[in-house]
């Protein structure tokens, strides 16, 4: 078996079981290839604006934020217990227009990531429609490879 040829992989997380899933498999892979792992959690604070009346962006960013952190925590045991080299980043949206996705693409583009790893529940049909996919979002802008994980 050949070693994988990437170097840097972009590990996308948000603190579910698909993200759980979507680390074993980066950090697996990154040790197979001898690879850096840059894990990422973004924080998209307006992804409830239109559903829930007055909120205070601020107050939710500080909850994702810490939200990131634990999950961010979990990715660096991951990768110690592995030995794998790595960083993790808290990214945030630029605002109510910008994505997560186009946050991820905007992320892999500057850590220069080979491959970007994620989750996904496998949603379809109308639940996928109502509550959107970052990981379709992010296979139709990426430009690097994206190894989905279905959780």
């Amino acid at each position: 078996m050949t070693k994988p040829d990437f170097r840097k992989i972009l590990l996308a997380v948000d603190g579910g079981a698909c993200a759980q899933r979507a680390t074993q498999e980066a950090v697996a892979l990154a040790a197979l290839a001898h690879a850096y792992v840059h894990a990422v959690y973004v924080v998209h604070k307006w992804g409830l604006a239109p559903y829930s009346g007055y909120f205070d962006p601020d107050a939710l960013g500080r909850v994702l934020n810490e939200d990131g952190r634990l999950a961010l925590e979990a990715v660096r045991r991951a990768m110690a217990d592995q030995k794998v080299s790595g960083s993790v980043e808290i990214c945030e949206t630029l605002g109510k227009s910008d994505s997560i996705a186009q946050c991820l693409q905007r992320c892999a583009k500057t850590q220069e990531a080979d491959l970007v790893v994620m989750g996904t529940h496998g949603r379809h049909g109308v639940s996928r429609a109502v509550l959107g996919s970052v990981a379709e979002g992010l296979l139709r802008i990426s430009s690097c490879p994206v190894l989905v994980v279905r959780g």
